[in-house]
């Protein structure tokens, strides 16, 4: 990586200690706190104006919010009979979806924490699908390993993103498509375009879906809220529901004014 690119990127890492911790501690305490709920995904969820009114299974109409964010950031390219990889899979619960919808030939799901992988091995037992215990700063992969590489609303918890992106890069094959979605608070704004901009690949399509994904809050808190409200100690209530992104949170009223930033990306590999 160019000295160019580490010093856009660096402000981004500037928090590296608190997203440690998080880590470390925070989403291992969850998974092992909500799995009791069978909850599969921890996205913050994306509706459009009208309603995307995407077909779902029954079983999968209580996620559709989720659901519809992993929907729109993966068919921004064709997976069909490709190698995929996903970088921070959560629970696995939009591996799952993709691999059932877009049918992949192989799907890997990659995630740091271990009580993640264990819950997502035991809960979706599908043909192609396998998760792996990893970190996305260093990849266990070998390079042009995959055909596409998908992130959702993950990277902005990476103590160091100026390694995550070459990491993708390396394990990516030429021609290959980086499916991606997060969002970055308005001092991050500079440092997060310009490393992007720095990829050694084409940049298809950008959008900003605040409001998108501000329905998707609207329609997933009472959810959340509700988990946290059963599963999360009081003294911690107050960091989950900002966590949950619940509306009259900081996070919430942040995206509300655009202070914070969610967008969604297609890039494709030279």
């Amino acid at each position: 990586m160019t000295g160019t690119l580490r010093q856009y990127i660096k402000p981004i890492g500037s928090y590296s200690w608190f997203k440690n911790t998080m880590n470390k501690y925070w989403y291992p305490f969850i998974t092992r706190r909500w799995m009791k709920d069978d909850v599969v995904f921890l996205n913050w969820g994306y509706e459009e104006d009208p309603p995307m009114a995407l077909p779902l299974a029954p079983s999968d109409e209580p996620n559709r919010y989720c659901i519809q964010l992993y929907h729109r950031t993966a068919t921004q390219a064709d997976l069909s009979g490709k190698q995929v990889l996903e970088v921070s899979c959560g629970h696995g619960g939009g591996a799952a979806y993709l691999v059932r919808t877009l049918h992949p030939a192989s799907y890997t799901g990659l995630d740091f924490n271990p009580d993640g992988v264990k819950f997502a091995q035991q809960r979706h037992n599908l043909p192609g699908l396998d998760f792996v215990q990893g970190n996305a700063e260093s990849l266990p992969f070998p390079d042009e390993s995959f055909d596409a590489v998908i992130n959702v609303e993950a990277s902005h918890a990476y103590p160091h993103f100026d390694r995550f992106l070459p990491e993708m890069t390396r394990v990516l094959r030429p021609g290959g498509h980086f499916l991606y979605a997060d969002f970055r608070g308005y001092l991050e704004f500079d440092a997060w375009d310009a490393a992007l901009a720095a990829l050694p690949m084409r940049m298809d399509s950008k959008r900003e879906i605040n409001a998108e994904v501000l329905r998707g809050l609207d329609n997933n808190s009472p959810r959340y809220l509700d988990l946290v409200r059963r599963h999360v100690p009081a003294f911690l209530q107050s960091f989950g529901r900002l966590f949950a992104g619940a509306p009259g949170t900081l996070m919430y009223r942040e995206l509300q004014r655009g202070r914070l930033s969610y967008r969604m990306y297609c890039f494709t590999k030279d």
